[in-house]
């Protein structure tokens, strides 16, 4: 039984993990795409540079939305070593 409730514990987390990914990798693709059509619509127009504000803010906003994605996914097993020390610093004071 017990098994059975690391498995599904382990399935959900992963669920979890692929779903920050896929969310952050929708982000980029849409980046890129939407980046492209305001350059070509640019080029096509004559209007000068300005998707390069489009591009240099979102592209912030891109690079935020990656370093919280992935620190996150790798900062589980920081947060877990922090609450097993708790959990045992707390049944040695009880």
């Amino acid at each position: 039984m017990s098994s059975d409730v690391e498995s599904d514990d382990i399935e959900a987390r992963a669920r979890r993990r692929v779903r920050r990914k896929m969310a952050f990798y929708t982000h980029a693709l849409v980046y890129v795409l939407v980046n492209l059509g305001l350059f070509a619509i640019s080029a096509a127009s004559g209007t000068g540079r300005w998707p390069m504000f489009a591009l240099l803010g979102w592209g912030f906003a891109l690079a935020i939305h990656g370093i919280v994605t992935f620190t996150g996914l790798h900062g589980q097993g920081v947060r877990e070593r922090m609450l097993a020390k708790e959990i045992e610093r707390l049944r040695k004071k009880s």
